[in-house]
Parts: C-alpha cells; sequence; structure tokens
C-alpha cells in the first residue's frame, strides 16, 4: 500500500455499512442497492444518523468502484441482481481485529478504547480493553498510520481515537461534547467495585426501603410494565436481579406472578425478607443467575436498575447471563439511567457510601439485547419527574427470546 485512500463522510458511511454488514450478515453479502441505503441509514451503531435515497447511494458506490474502492458484482437469483461488495479491506490489508476497529471508526468517528471494545462485540472478540489499545497503537505504527490518538481536551479522561482516511462529519468534529470512559468504574478491577457497591448497599439498606418501597404509587408507566410482565407470566417463575429492597418483586407477586428477588448485597436481602416476609429473596449475582428449580427456565427476568454499576465493557456478558436461563419466548427487562456520564456519590440516604453511577447510551443497550440473540425489542425513553427531584432520564427496554 503507497498511500491510504482519503473518503469523505458518504464514502467513510457506504464503506464502513458493507464492512459491518460483510461481518454481520454475511448470508445476505453482498448488499443489494436497497439494502446498503437501509445500512447507510440505520439508527443505531451510526454516527451521525443520515437518510441517503438510493440515487446518492448509487452514486456514491459508482465513485467507489471507480477509484478501486468497491465492487459491483451481478448475483443471479432467479432474475440478475446488481450487489455491492467492498474492497477497503484488501486495500489496506486489515488483520480481522484492525478490520473491526476501522469499520467501527468510519462509522461513529472518534471514540475511546472503552467504546471500541464495546462497538466491535460483533465484529471481533476483544478480550479487554488492552487488546483494542494494542490493536490501536499497531494500526497508528504503521508506514502509512491508519488511526491516531487525539489529545485530551479539558474534561475527558480517556484518550480518544480517530481513524486517518479523511476529514470527520462535522456533526461529531471537535466541537462534540468530550465522551466518558465508561470503563474507568472498574480501573482497579471488577471485584474492588462488587466490595464498593456490596458496602455501600448494606449501609444504606434500611433508609433506601424506607425511601422507594413506596414509589410505584408515582410511577405509571413504571406499573404499566410491571403488569405487562405479570400478563405474561401468567403464574409462571419470574426473577428480579437487583431487587434491593424488595417492592418490585413483591408488587408482582402480589399481582400473581411466582416471582423472586435476587441481590448482591446481604442487608438489602435481609431487609426484603423483613418487610415482605411471605415473598422469597436471596443473596446472588446476576451474572451467574441460574435456572429457577421448579421450572425449565424464567418467564420474565427483571434487571430493574441492576445494570447502573458496571462498566461498558461488563454489559455484553451480564446480558448473555441474564438471557441464558430464559424460557423459549421468556422476556427480559432492563431498567437503566441514560446519558454520557459516570455519577459518583459519596453520600447516599444520609450514609457514606462509595458509588459510580454509570448512565449508558440507549442504542448501545438496545443493540447489545439484539446481539445476545433476542427479538420485538421495546425501548422506552422516559424524562426525569421533577416531583420525585429525578435528574437523569430513564430507559426501559423489554424483548423476548426466540419461541
Amino acid at each position: 500500500m503507497s498511500e491510504l485512500p482519503v473518503l469523505d463522510a458518504e464514502d467513510q458511511r457506504v464503506l464502513g455499512s458493507l464492512m459491518e454488514k460483510q461481518t454481520t450478515v454475511p448470508a445476505s453479502y453482498p448488499l443489494t442497492a436497497n439494502a446498503l441505503r437501509t445500512a447507510c441509514n440505520q439508527t443505531s451503531n451510526r454516527e451521525p444518523v443520515v437518510d441517503y435515497d438510493l440515487p446518492t447511494v448509487e452514486r456514491i458506490a459508482r465513485s467507489l468502484r471507480d477509484r478501486g474502492l468497491l465492487r459491483i458484482v451481478w448475483v443471479d437469483t432467479g432474475r440478475r441482481t446488481l450487489k455491492y461488495h467492498q474492497t477497503l479491506d484488501e486495500r489496506l490489508g486489515l488483520e480481522p481485529d484492525e478490520r473491526a476497529l476501522l469499520t467501527v471508526l468510519l462509522l461513529r468517528g472518534e471514540q475511546t478504547p472503552g467504546e471500541l471494545r464495546t462497538r466491535t462485540e460483533r465484529l471481533h472478540p476483544f478480550a479487554d480493553r488492552s487488546e483494542v489499545e494494542t490493536c490501536l497503537r499497531r494500526m497508528a505504527a504503521r508506514p502509512e498510520p491508519l488511526v491516531r490518538e487525539l489529545e485530551r481536551r479539558p474534561g475527558q479522561h480517556d484518550p480518544r481515537w480517530i481513524h486517518l482516511l479523511g476529514p470527520l462529519p462535522e456533526q461529531i468534529a471537535p466541537a462534540a461534547t468530550p465522551a466518558i470512559d465508561r470503563d474507568a468504574v472498574i480501573a482497579d478491577g471488577p471485584d474492588a467495585r462488587d466490595a464498593r457497591v456490596r458496602t455501600s448497599y448494606d449501609a444504606v439498606a434500611t433508609a433506601y426501603a424506607e425511601n422507594l418501597t413506596g414509589e410505584l404509587d408515582d410511577l405509571p408507566f413504571e406499573t404499566w410494565l410491571l403488569d405487562r410482565v405479570v400478563a405474561h407470566a401468567a403464574g409462571r417463575p419470574v426473577v428480579e436481579v437487583g431487587s434491593g429492597p424488595g417492592h418490585i418483586t413483591a408488587y408482582l407477586a402480589d399481582h400473581g406472578a411466582d416471582a423472586t428477588g435476587i441481590d448482591l448485597s446481604p442487608e438489602m436481602v435481609a431487609e426484603a425478607r423483613r418487610r415482605f416476609p411471605d415473598r422469597n429473596f436471596e443473596v446472588g449475582d446476576l451474572r451467574r443467575l441460574g435456572r429457577p428449580p421448579t421450572s425449565s427456565g424464567w418467564s420474565a427476568v427483571l434487571g430493574w436498575y441492576s445494570l447502573i454499576h458496571l462498566a461498558a465493557a461488563e454489559l455484553p456478558d451480564a446480558i448473555a447471563a441474564l438471557v441464558r436461563p430464559l424460557d423459549p419466548g421468556g422476556w427480559l427487562v432492563l431498567a437503566l439511567h441514560a446519558g454520557d456520564q459516570i455519577r459518583h456519590v459519596d453520600e447516599f440516604f444520609g450514609h457514606q457510601v462509595n458509588l459510580d453511577f454509570v448512565l449508558h447510551d440507549p442504542a448501545t443497550i438496545v443493540n447489545l439485547v439484539e446481539s445476545a440473540g433476542l427479538v420485538d425489542i421495546e425501548w422506552y425513553l422516559r424524562g426525569p419527574l421533577p416531583t420525585r427531584q429525578e435528574s437523569t432520564q430513564r430507559l426501559y427496554v423489554l424483548a423476548r427470546t426466540p419461541a
């Protein structure tokens, strides 16, 4: 390779979309013009979101073909169909890990190593963020570097990387809001973070319960969602992981579900048992969720604000752990804080704690749920309720396993 191709924003979107779909849906690749248009205009895993029409996609494809970056091929499927195949990875001589990182950089612009690891989950299995960083530095050390580490701007806690194949779209150029490295919460290891979470919730268990066990009276949307879970379960086993003081599990049980609550904090479990003595609560870790003793699987698993202390890199495995013991047709229901920050708390309900609340991007969560093999995904974003002194948007996701 003598020199890098220079790609404008449209070129980047088309080639990035082709590279992504070549890996994630190989049975449908190469892509027809309509399929390529849909891939370019996808609203998840794309920044910025675009709305290309078919003539635009065809024009970009012809330009890329003329530059040797794309092939237009005929496929005989009943009647002959034109399809599009990218050759950028051949031109650049990319290894699989390099290809995955470049794909996501083309589709989403500058990102941190932690973000890149999460967003390449379906493209290449990086073991941890250090593997991502090693690959990025290898790409940067080429005779013609493919990527570059950006200087940190004020407020940034983690370096960001860009590709060097052309200008970034204006919408994500240097004036953009600095992103937060959501893996920073496990900088000293997941076990240390788990200990902080357990100790903090043990300390606030009674005060937490006194303040929140009646909250559903003021939350009609959440009540509507829980009622749907009860109707779906129809008396079959349901589990809430991260059940805290037990009021959500108790609501499900009071309305007819065979509900169990599991929490990492022994004091929270003790508080739940004290307040709801006829309900089932156990100490446990959502990442090691088993099947119910009386059934082949759970009819529903609720992660009701139970993923809010996990790093971005931990989410794929955590969601997979919640999906694994579901029955066919079972529901996964998640509730999270939505946003682009980490909020550190030293005081909580009048007690000293050491907690980091991780706010996650809705599109990322929905994509992870889809990647876990779930279907019929619904998601809802609710604004903060001033009457409850809320300060974050709330994300609710409901999806089912294939029957």
